[in-house]
C-alpha cells in the first residue's frame, strides 16, 4: 500500500476547509479506504472537533515533526467515521519543516489508501510544505470575489510546484440564489481559480452543526451524498454534480 498524498489549501480563511477535509475523508472511509488525516493549522486547530476525536488527542504533529514521538503515538482513530484516522494540529506554536513532513509522509504512506493534508489559509509554511510531499491538490474557494481572487494565487503557487492534480471546490453554495455574491457562476468561479472542478458542496444547516458538535453527517441526506460523490471522484469515477 501506498498512499495517494493530498493537501486541501485556500487563500483566505472561512472557506469551510477543515470541514471538507474531514468529510472527504470520511466518504473516502466509508468507500472502504484507510485515510489519514493530517492537520497543520497550528494555533486554529479544528479538525479534533470536526471529526469527534476532541479529548482523546494526546500527541500532535509538531510532537511527530519534532522528534518527540513516533507518528503512530499520534493518530487517532474517529468514532463517528471509521476508517477516518486524525493527526490534529498543536493548540500553539510549532515550525512545519518540509523536510520533517517529508519523513512523517513516507513512514506512514505504507499503512493507508489516502492521506489527507488540511494545510493553513494563505501563502505560508504549512502550504509550501504540504506542497512538497502532496501528488494532488483541492483547492477550496466560496463563491465570492475574494475567495475565488486569493483561490487563483494559490493555484498559481500548486501549479508551479511538483502537483500534478489541481483540483477545484466551490463550498458553501446556496443552491436556491445561485451565485449572487459578485460572482455569475461555476463557470468564472473555474476560469478566474484556474482549475478543474471537482466538487460543488451546498451550504446545509446539517453540515454546520456535524462540524460544529464533531456528529457524524445522515448518510441518506443530501450533503453525505455530495461527498461522497466528490470522494468518487478522487477514486476515479466518473459521477455528476449533485449541486449545479
Amino acid at each position: 500500500m501506498t498512499a495517494k498524498v493530498i493537501m486541501v489549501a485556500s487563500g483566505k480563511g472561512g472557506t469551510g476547509k477543515s470541514t471538507l477535509s474531514v468529510l472527504t475523508g470520511a466518504a473516502l472511509a466509508d468507500y472502504g479506504k484507510k485515510v489519514l488525516l493530517v492537520e497543520l493549522d497550528a494555533g486554529l486547530r479544528s479538525v479534533d472537533i470536526i471529526s469527534g476525536v476532541f479529548g482523546k488527542t494526546v500527541y500532535d504533529i509538531e510532537d511527530i515533526l519534532s522528534g518527540r514521538c513516533e507518528p503512530d503515538k499520534a493518530v487517532v482513530e474517529s468514532q463517528e467515521y471509521p476508517g477516518l484516522f486524525v493527526i490534529s494540529a498543536p493548540y500553539s506554536g510549532g515550525e512545519i519543516l518540509p523536510s520533517s513532513l517529508k519523513v512523517m509522509v513516507k513512514k506512514m504512506s505504507a499503512f493507508f489508501d489516502y492521506i489527507i493534508i488540511d494545510t493553513a489559509a494563505g501563502l505560508g509554511a504549512p502550504l509550501k510544505a504540504a506542497m512538497e510531499v502532496a501528488s494532488m491538490g483541492i483547492i477550496v474557494i466560496t463563491p465570492d470575489p475574494v475567495t475565488v481572487r486569493d483561490g487563483r494565487i494559490v493555484s498559481d503557487e500548486m501549479t508551479n510546484s511538483k502537483i500534478r492534480e489541481i483540483r477545484l471546490v466551490v463550498n458553501k453554495v446556496i443552491p436556491e440564489k445561485r451565485l449572487k455574491s459578485g460572482i455569475e457562476n461555476l463557470d468564472e468561479c473555474i476560469d478566474t481559480v484556474g482549475a478543474q472542478l471537482i466538487g460543488v458542496v451546498p451550504r446545509t444547516e446539517e453540515i454546520l452543526i456535524a462540524s460544529a458538535r464533531g456528529h457524524a453527517l445522515n448518510k441518506d441526506g443530501l450533503s453525505w451524498r455530495v461527498f461522497k460523490a466528490l470522494a468518487g471522484r478522487i477514486c476515479g469515477e466518473n459521477i455528476p454534480l449533485l449541486i449545479k
